[in-house]
Order: C-alpha cells, then structure tokens, then sequence
C-alpha cells in the first residue's frame, strides 16, 4: 500500500503541474495558453497571405497539440473573436447570442498583420521538442505586446484558478509608454461587448467589478437592451429575465430579441408599468448586472505568480526594450555580414582577383590565391576572410562579373552603412526607439480599436429594494399565524426579499424573512420592516415586586431567526409603542394609606438605552393597569 500511495502522489503532483503550466494558466511572457501559442505558431509556418481551411490548420497543429481536434478548433475560433492576432472569414458564431461558429471544414483564418508584425522571430524563440519529439515548437512567443491584458483569460487549474479582464488594446500600449517614461497610467477593463462598468473595487486586477448592460428607457412602455455586460449573451440575459417574469419579480408582456452586428432585446412592459420602475428590477434579478471577482495569476519564471496590472505593464514594457534589443542587435549582424560580404565582392570583382586563379591547379591554391589577392585591401576589409567568405566569391558567375555595376554595388554599400548608423543610434536610446515603436502601433490601430465599455459609478441594487412588494402580510389573531398565505387581519404588503421584526407577548422578539405561514402567539404586540432607527417604548411589571418599569431602546444589532428577549427576566411586558411622543398613564393597586392611585408620565423625558438594558422604574407601588396615548 505505501508503493501505491507513494504511485498516486506522484501522478497527482505531476498531474496538477501539468495542468497549472501547460493547460489552464497563461504565461506573462506572450499572455497565451499553450494551445493559443501552438495554434498562432501553426498560423505562422502556414502563412502565404492568404486564408487557410480551419480544417487544415486543426489539422496542422495537432502536431504540437496532444488533446485532440476538438479542443483546438474550439479554442481557435475563440481566439478568432477576440479580433487581434487572426483575421477570419465565415461563421465564427455571434459573441453576443452566443450562437456557436460553423463547423470548421466551412470557415477560414489567417494571421492578422498585427501578429506578424509583434509576435514573431523565430532566431529569437527558444524552441523545444513536441510532445511525440517530431517537432519543435516555441516556449513562448517574443511578444512585443501586454497580449495577456489585451485579451484577458481564464482557467482552473489544481488549487488555483484565474480571471484576467481584457483591456483596450490602445490604452495598453499608452500605458507601456508611460511606464517607460516612468510615469504610471491606470488601467480599467474593456469588454468587446460593451456595457458599463464600475471600476472602484478593481483593485489593480485583483478586485471586483460591477458590470451592467446599457438599457435604452426612452420609451415608457418598454426596454431596449443595447450592450451586454461582461460573461453574458443576448439568450443568457433573455432566460433569467423570463425566469425572473415567472417567479414575479418582473412584470412583462414579452421579449423579443432582434441582435445582428449589434445587440437589441425589446423588453416589453406589461399594462400599467413603466420602464423606470423595472429598471431597477433587472439590474437585481437579471443578468443585466453582474459582479465579477477577478484575480491576476500567471506563469512566470515557470512558475504560478499573482501579480497586479501594473506590474504585467511594467514587466512587459521591459520585455518590449529587450525584444527591441535583440532585434536590432540581429539585424546590425545581418547587415555587417551583409556588407563584408559586398564589400569583398566589390575588391574581388573591380581589382580582378579573380585572373589570379585561372593557372591554379588545386583547391588549395585557388584559395591561397583569392586570400592573398584581398590581404593589400584589409584595412578597407576591416575583418578576417574565412574559407567560407573565399567559397562565397568563387561561387560568382562569369554573368555577374561581366554585368557588375560599380555605382550600384557602392549605393547599396552607403544604404547599409547608412542603416547601420540608424541601429546604432537607436541601441543608444533604446527607451525612445521602443516609445517610438509603441507609437506607431498607436497610430495604424487606433480606429480599429476604440474603448467600448464605459466607466462609471453604480450602487449595487438591494434586491430587497428592487422586490415587488406583491404579496399580503397578514395576521390571525385568533390562531396566532403571521404570513401571506394566512387568513386574517392585513398588516403590509411585502416581497420574499423582506426581513421583518416580530415581538410577540412575552416580549421576545426576532427578525426574519418574510414568512408564508408561520406561528407566532396569539397578542402580538409589534410586526413590521426592520428599522434600526425606530424606538420601541416598552412598560413592563417586574413579577417579584409587581413595580411599572418604562424602557425606551432601539433595536439595531440581531442574527437573523435568533430569538432575544426585549424585556429583563421574570418580567411581563404591559405596553409596547413606538409612538415616543406618547403619555403613559399608570394605574397603582388600592393600599392602605396609598393615597396616589393614578400617575402620567412623558415618554420622551426617559433617555434610549441599549436593547439589553433594564428599564427605568417609575414607582415603588404595585401596578394594576397601564395605558399609552398619544401626547
């Protein structure tokens, strides 16, 4: 037995590992899961300009991908509709309805332009080996962009999960410009289906939002839905508002949904409501409101990090200037080995070296011959010649020796020398060039990509608030049963949502939810809405002394269904009002040598106390009746 547990120990660790590294969670790097970066990297090999059968591209990045067709085409089609890195052509279902995408022999994609020009260099990307070792495939992809707060994620992983919110795609790259200039620029989702947001709990991506749809209420008699909240489609809102309708919290007559390229549900009112009373309504027992937690966790350094927004900004910034880098330091390469090569052409050709091999007999003198030929132009050189430069000038045609245009050759010699300043100068202020870089995007994408949610400030609604108050609160005094299903005297109407406060005779008291048929005792002295500003005026009879006790208290601390006491023990209540305006008229019991029977006292000359503490006594005689009017 200790073998097997040992056995599943080990599974489940490189089980969870698995899943949290290489399934459910992105890493900061490119912001990709890796089905996303091995669909992306089949895109790429694929690429010709023109669309590809997503079919074939499945079919294509199964090479890399070892969990089946299915979940690649549907994880494509996904990345598809964020409309960033693929351009597609056919069906890709409706973002809004819900509605799913054709099947994938029918539709077609391609890399957008913004992928090719900041998600790939592959002598920059470290590869490894596929999962069956045919192919290699990127760790990550050399993102020049915050791709993981552009598009947003989500995952459950073992023990962990994530919820990335998507942002504006412009804002994000204002926001890299101000952090490379060391300024700090705040950064609030935006969701492709607009809506409105309340952002002040976002807490850096790892807080709360509160995500509404836009209701259009310009006509009184029904309710536009024109953007959707986040997590929500045209048929989810449609469903929990017909489930609402049901249970009665919504009045409508009917609802029809007309969305094509934009949303529009026609909610229409029943007879006698207006929009602005229901509007409050959907918002609480709709999905036309929504509260979303978020939490920011990614793979860094391979490993699951929680990390802020400002931090994958600040992170992603820095990758930016070492990707800008390493490029600009490959291209400087290329371009020196370009014009050593050039320039040993030009001495090779103009100073006729080659005349020097035409009596050589062997290889190695042909070789000898051509090194010995460039050694009077080594200063012009400037580099060792290798076999590998002399095997590159032999190769040269007798066609291109004969049509070599000494103008031409020079011109582009100055374009690369030129070019190489450039990179030089921009090496040596990498931040501007990087600036500059992210500016440019800026100014080719910023049309395509405007903000579309708008933030603003909203109070969540209470349901209880928002609750109809359909239903008829009544009380049998002659069973002692309080409820809306119970027959008897009608206190208030009320909703399901209600919490309301019951003190019964023995000066117990409770609060809870609105009952449909509950047993409270005969003579119950208060029922109402809970209000903890209300005070309760009490005159309770110690049943030791038999002396009138007046106790003024609010009731503003319970547990819901806990039952307390309003008076001390071994009392018995005698009046209960809240009326603190009030004259009590207390009643003493005949004595000999009693000569005062009959007292008043002013409710609001006592002072309010706690719910638990004891009355104030207003005689030392015994009591016979007590009475309360109104002052």
């Amino acid at each position: 037995m200790a073998y097997i547990k040992n056995l599943y120990d080990l599974n489940f660790i490189e089980y969870a590992s698995y899943v949290i590294k290489d399934r459910a969670i992105p890493h900061i790097n490119d912001g990709l899961k890796p089905v996303q970066r091995r669909i992306l990297h089949t895109l790429w090999e694929m690429d010709d300009g023109k669309f590809h059968k997503v079919a074939n591209v499945v079919g294509q990045c199964m090479r890399y991908h070892p969990h089946g067709d299915a979940s690649i085409g549907d994880a494509l089609v996904s990345l598809a509709n964020k409309d960033l890195f693929i351009d597609k052509q056919g069906n890709f279902g409706n973002i809004y309805t819900g509605d799913p995408a054709s099947a994938v022999r029918y539709i077609e994609c391609k890399l957008s332009q913004l992928a090719k020009e900041t998600l790939f260099n592959p002598e920059i990307t470290e590869f490894l080996d596929s999962y069956d070792g045919r192919n290699r495939e990127p760790v990550t992809l050399p993102a020049k962009l915050p791709v993981l707060l552009a598009m947003g994620a989500e995952g459950i992983a073992v023990g962990m999960a994530t919820k990335i919110m998507p942002h504006n795609f412009i804002e994000l790259l204002e926001a890299e410009i101000a952090c490379l200039r060391g300024e700090q620029l705040l950064l609030y989702p935006d969701f492709p289906s607009g809506g409105l947001a309340d952002v002040s709990e976002y807490n850096d991506g790892n807080g709360k939002i509160l995500v509404r749809a836009k209701l259009d209420t310009s006509d009184p008699k029904r309710i536009v839905i024109r953007e959707l909240p986040f997590g929500s489609t045209t048929e989810s809102i449609i469903n929990s508002i017909e489930n609402a309708a049901k249970k009665g919290k919504l009045k409508i007559s009917g609802i029809s949904d007309y969305t094509a390229e934009n949303v529009e549900v026609e909610i229409r009112l029943a007879r006698g409501v207006h929009a602005e009373e229901t509007v409050d309504a959907l918002y609480a027992f709709t999905e036309c409101e929504n509260s979303i937690s978020v939490n920011l966790m990614v793979i860094k350094d391979d490993k699951p990090v929680s990390m802020s927004v400002s931090e994958v900004i600040e992170y992603n910034a820095n990758q930016l200037v070492n990707i800008l880098t390493a490029e600009l330091k490959l291209e400087e390469k290329h371009l020196k080995d370009k014009l050593h090569a050039k320039t040993l052409e030009q001495i090779f050709i103009e100073n006729r070296i080659y005349k020097r091999i035409e009596e050589k007999t062997t290889a190695d003198a042909v070789v000898k011959a051509v090194i010995d030929g460039l050694l009077p132009f080594a200063d012009q050189i400037r580099r060792e010649v290798t076999l590998e430069d002399v095997e590159v000038l032999l190769k040269i045609p007798i066609r291109r020796i004969s049509a070599y245009d000494i103008n031409r050759a020079k011109k582009e010699m100055q374009e690369i020398k030129n070019r190489l300043k450039e990179i030089r100068e921009a090496l040596a202020s990498i931040i501007d060039y990087s600036i500059g870089f992210l500016q440019k995007l800026i100014d080719k994408y910023h049309k395509a990509y405007p903000r579309r949610t708008e933030l603003v400030s909203l109070k969540k609604v209470d349901v209880r608030e928002a609750a109809q108050r359909n239903l008829k609160l009544r009380y049998d005094k002659d069973t002692g049963y309080l409820g809306y299903e119970v027959n008897g005297n009608l206190l208030f109407d009320v909703s399901q949502y209600d919490r309301i406060l019951v003190i019964r005779k023995s000066g117990t008291y409770s609060v809870m939810d609105v009952p449909d048929k509950l047993f409270v005792d005969k003579g119950m002295l208060h029922c109402g809405f809970v209000d903890k500003e209300l005070v309760f005026n009490v005159v309770y009879r110690d049943d030791k002394t038999k002396f009138p006790y007046l106790k003024r208290c609010r009731i503003e601390q319970f547990i819901l269904n806990k039952g307390y006491s309003i008076i001390p023990e071994n009392c018995t209540v005698l009046k209960l009002s809240t009326d603190s305006e009030g004259i009590v008229k207390v009643e003493y019991k005949p004595k000999p040598k009693l000569k005062v029977l009959e007292e008043t006292f002013v409710i609001n000359d006592f002072l309010v106390k706690g719910a638990k503490a004891a009355g104030v006594r207003l005689a030392n005689k015994e009591v016979k009746n007590v009475k309360i009017s109104a002052g």
